[in-house]
């Protein structure tokens, strides 16, 4: 009896000791992943202090300028659910490593573009540039769901570091160094991430793995299977949360998209000014989602908070519409990133709920489209809009449609709260 009781024992604590090595490896892999994502977000927002500038020396005006972003938005569009579930099928590591590469190849081309054919042409490796859905895929794959809201916040705080330090060191390289040594700097900054993917980012981070390729398991796992991505939408909740992403997030996006031009033309900012703005967001994005959607999260439901960010981006439209200087602008900053941030994680969190474990790449790189989606048609309808209305016409519209978005939702909570009632 006591030799079992030891065995017992003895057993309990190789258990113990294994999932304690299996939880710190975890561990270590979702810190890896912020550290990606920060500087995912730094090069991004670098790329951001060139591109406008850059396109205004090669001749771009206001609508070309939309163009150029619009391209992005499509060719993303399409890319992202391929993306997503190429990072189910294949790995985390395999994803990670091929959008880093392209992150690398697109900022080569924008050091060498000089012309505005080469600044579309730099563009093309958006197609899988897709580090942060990526990124989401493996922290939804190894948090636990009660936990998802608040893990997925934090990639947020990554995206708060990476702004800052994206935006300040941008607006410095272009202003002392110009364009194309800012250009090489992101592709630099972009290997260094892709030798942190081959480093520490496993094969695959899904709880369970095929053992066995028959047919049709092939046919199942086939990258491109429309069938297998469109199928998702079929599952309980997710086809209204997409709409809710795209009414509610289009209007905000337009402002997202058009506001380096805003910079450029109504608040009349240099590239080093612009670039303290963006570090501005960026500490307004660390004190929301260090100090504040992790602890709404643990507290508040989900569809409450959802309600929150709607009702909040309704007004910061409204005073977007009548600002008439930086001073006014930097006011909104902080209710704006905190809607844009809880609409986002909230979102993201519902629908990754929604589906099986195995298909949370593929709903993040659906997630993705959605943005791509709204950056697609965003720059021509703002661009339209700044040009013949001013910037009044894109805070009014986010008004309205956040607006009427926050009614919807409100009126539908209600309803179901008296039919429980009954």
């Amino acid at each position: 009896m006591t030799r079992i009781l030891e065995t017992s024992d003895e057993t309990a604590f190789v258990s113990l000791k294994a999932n304690a090595a299996t939880q710190l490896k975890k561990k270590t892999t979702i810190n890896v992943i912020y550290l990606i994502a920060a500087l995912d977000i730094t090069w991004m927002f670098v790329q951001f202090s060139i591109t406008p500038y850059l396109a205004k020396k090669l001749g771009f005006d206001t609508l070309w300028f939309g163009y150029l972003q619009s391209m992005v938005g499509l060719i993303q569009l399409f890319a992202g659910p391929l993306f997503g579930r190429f990072a189910d099928v294949i790995g985390a590591r395999a994803a990670l490593s091929l959008a880093c590469t392209a992150n690398i190849v697109f900022f080569i081309l924008l050091a060498v573009a000089d012309s505005p054919v080469m600044l579309f042409v730099h563009k093309l490796p958006t197609v899988v540039m897709h580090v942060l859905p990526a990124s989401q895929m493996v922290v939804a794959d190894l948090s636990e769901p009660e936990k998802r809201a608040d893990a997925l916040s934090k990639l947020g705080l990554c995206f708060g570091i990476g702004m800052i330090a994206g935006s300040t060191l941008g607006g410095h390289l272009v202003t002392s160094y110009g364009e194309r040594f800012a250009a090489y700097s992101g592709a630099a900054g972009s290997t260094l991430s892709l030798l942190l993917v081959l480093s520490f980012i496993p094969q695959t981070t899904k709880v369970q793995s095929p053992t066995a390729k028959t047919e049709s398991d092939t046919k199942s796992k086939s990258i491109f299977s429309v069938g297998q991505i469109t199928r998702l939408m079929k599952y309980a909740g997710v086809t209204p949360t997409f709409l809710i992403k795209i009414v509610a997030g289009l209007p905000s996006s337009i402002f997202q998209v058009m506001f380096s031009i805003i910079a450029l033309e109504f608040l009349k900012l240099t590239p080093e000014q612009n670039g303290y703005i963006m570090a501005y967001f960026g500490i307004a994005q660390l004190v929301v989602q260090g100090g504040v959607i992790g602890r709404l999260t643990a507290k508040y439901t989900e569809s409450s908070l959802l309600l929150l960010s709607i009702g909040i981006s309704a007004f910061v439209g409204l005073a977007q519409a009548y600002m008439q200087n930086v001073f006014q602008f930097c006011l909104t900053v902080v209710p704006m990133m905190f809607s844009l941030s809880m609409f986002n994680v909230i979102t993201d969190s519902l629908l990754t709920k929604s589906v099986p474990s195995s298909d949370t790449g593929t709903m993040l790189g659906l997630c993705a489209s959605v943005q791509s989606l709204l950056r697609t048609v965003g720059p021509t309808i703002g661009g339209f809009l700044y040009v013949n209305y001013g910037i009044f016409s894109i805070g009014f519209l986010q008004f309205i449609g956040n607006s009427v978005m926050f009614v919807y939702l409100l009126q539908r909570r209600l309803n179901k709260k008296a039919e429980y009632m009954e």
